[in-house]
């Protein structure tokens, strides 16, 4: 063996080994912690709610506790900001906010066990307040925890630590998921048999299953780089900005669930396309986000908050990420940021309807996309968090969006050929290994971008923008289907990730291997 191939082979053992860095490994019960809370609240919860007698419309009441998620970015800026009264002394920073949220989720899942929901509306209007709890809990956690990893370690630990938080996260979603479908069908809940008792055992043994994000949490350290000389300010200052939040937020919940009836109305009026349908939604979106902007800025400049706070809350972490890139180079981040997941997400929506409506049976998906769908996406990231750390982050960004646009064409035959077994799992596979490697390599690409001045307002903003446009025009993937069919939709999903691929090439010219801004002098 020549002595560069032994290198190689001693620095793919290097890399290897890093996987069981105490960081890198906490990362895995961080991961599977945050990956709990979401199916508890959609698929698990929409099951119960079905076999508990609950009208179809009525689920949808449900929605709003997917809030959080969405607009985590809104109340990042005061888990940055917000000490907590004796645990962010004790703890730390970080690890204060995030016991909080673990506490939180938990006493959201416990309230959820504690109600059933076939015994009439106000029991329903419980379930759906201890759902948005555990939403809006959950989301904190995700921002306290994306912190807490970019603060904890070196950049170069960064493509590992996303690639087993990714993989922990899976892992948890597939425990409350088909892990708590298990758990009610062996307690002795069935569609036409409903039993309250067994959903409420599930719940509690999931509530139960938190304990591990909690014991994770106070084994682990509080990053070295947290602000130590950070200013403090007086404790109504911090209650007023709590209330120009809450404020503000009240104002964007208005705006866009208000105007829902009119805007229902302007999309029939514009003949129901899907291409008005998403141009309204996003004006939409964009009045109510104005509403709210609106709002804060009156507030503060009426004098309800303490100025430089809310500049240093509010404002510098934006400012920060333009001065440090530039506004050429800054847009142009902000444009991959949107756009990068877009080929997947938007396929995503509509996957399992294609696969019923090619006439795949229920255990027949469930098999291939909840269980060995899951089992290769851990893999594929698992092997993205190696190969950004053995190539660089951009190197295996580029490679996730090629393989993200192309395994999408892989679909195209599984549309023309129809109900063929093997070829499902190739296209499953193939689309859970790219997203997987390309989730991996994205994560630490958006975790190089932040400044651990602002770690979690910056990433919050970063992950939430992630997928605001793919979830958008996702919505509209049916309409889509049904104007162009299935062969050329799937084409329509490669052809949006093209623009993608051209992204991290400008990307790359701009950035290092790691993502950080080259000197104005190479650029």
């Amino acid at each position: 063996m020549t002595e560069t191939a032994i290198t190689a082979t001693r620095n793919w053992k290097q890399t290897g080994k890093e996987f069981l860095n105490p960081r890198v490994v906490s990362m895995l019960f961080l991961g599977f912690s945050a990956g709990i809370p979401l199916l508890l609240i959609f698929s698990s919860l929409s099951l119960w709610l079905r076999e508990a007698g609950i009208e179809r419309n009525a689920v949808t009441f449900f929605s709003w506790a997917a809030l959080g998620y969405s607009f985590k970015f809104v109340w990042a800026p005061l888990i940055d900001r917000l000490p907590l009264p004796v645990l962010t002394r004790r703890l730390g920073r970080r690890r204060a906010w995030m016991l909080t949220a673990q506490i939180a989720i938990i006493t959201a899942i416990l309230l959820m066990a504690m109600v059933d929901p076939s015994t009439g509306p106000d029991s329903l209007t419980r379930m759906a307040l201890a759902a948005v709890l555990l939403g809006f809990s959950s989301a904190t956690q995700d921002i306290v925890i994306d912190a807490y990893r970019i603060e904890s370690a070196e950049p170069r630990f960064q493509a590992l630590m996303s690639s087993t938080y990714i993989a922990g996260y899976r892992i948890g979603m597939v425990v409350a998921g088909a892990g708590a479908l298990y758990l009610a069908a062996r307690f002795g809940s069935e569609a036409g048999a409903y039993s309250y008792v067994a959903w409420q055992m599930t719940y509690l043994i999931m509530a139960g299953i938190m304990l591990v994000g909690v014991m994770t949490t106070l084994s682990i350290r509080e990053p070295e780089t947290s602000r130590a000389n950070e200013i403090h300010y007086a404790a109504t200052d911090y209650l007023r900005l709590v209330l120009v939040f809450a404020a503000t937020a009240a104002a964007f919940a208005s705006g866009f669930f208000l105007t829902g009836g009119i805007f229902t109305e302007l999309k029939t009026a514009a003949g129901g396309s899907a291409l008005s349908g998403f141009l309204l939604e996003t004006l939409r979106f964009v009045l109510a986000v104005g509403a709210a902007v609106l709002v804060g800025w009156g507030l503060v400049v009426l004098g309800a908050i303490n100025r430089v706070m809310a500049r240093e809350t509010w404002v510098e972490p934006a400012l920060d990420f333009f001065r440090r890139y530039g506004l050429n180079t800054a847009l142009l981040l902000l444009a991959l940021i949107g756009l990068y997941r877009i080929s997947d997400i938007v396929l995503g929506v509509i996957a399992n309807v294609f696969y019923q409506d090619i006439g795949f049976t229920k255990p027949q998906i469930a098999t291939a996309v909840q269980t060995f769908g899951v089992f290769v996406s851990i893999a594929g990231g698992l092997l993205g968090g190696l190969l950004a750390t053995r190539y660089g982050v951009l190197r295996i960004l580029m490679l996730g969006a090629i393989l993200s646009a192309a395994t999408n064409l892989i679909f195209v035959a599984l549309a023309e050929i129809g109900n063929n077994v093997l070829l499902l799992y190739v296209a499953v596979g193939a689309d859970n290994l790219a997203a997987g490697l390309a989730s991996a390599a994205f994560v630490a690409f958006l975790s190089s971008l932040t400044n651990v001045s602002f770690t979690a307002v910056q990433y919050a903003i970063f992950s939430s923008l992630m997928t605001l446009l793919p979830k958008l025009l996702g919505g509209y993937s049916g309409s889509i289907v049904d104007g162009i069919g299935y062969p050329g939709f799937f084409i329509f999903t490669a052809l949006i990730g093209v623009p993608v691929i051209a992204l991290v090439w400008f990307a790359g010219q701009r950035l290092d291997i790691d993502g950080r801004a080259k000197p104005a002098h190479v650029r």
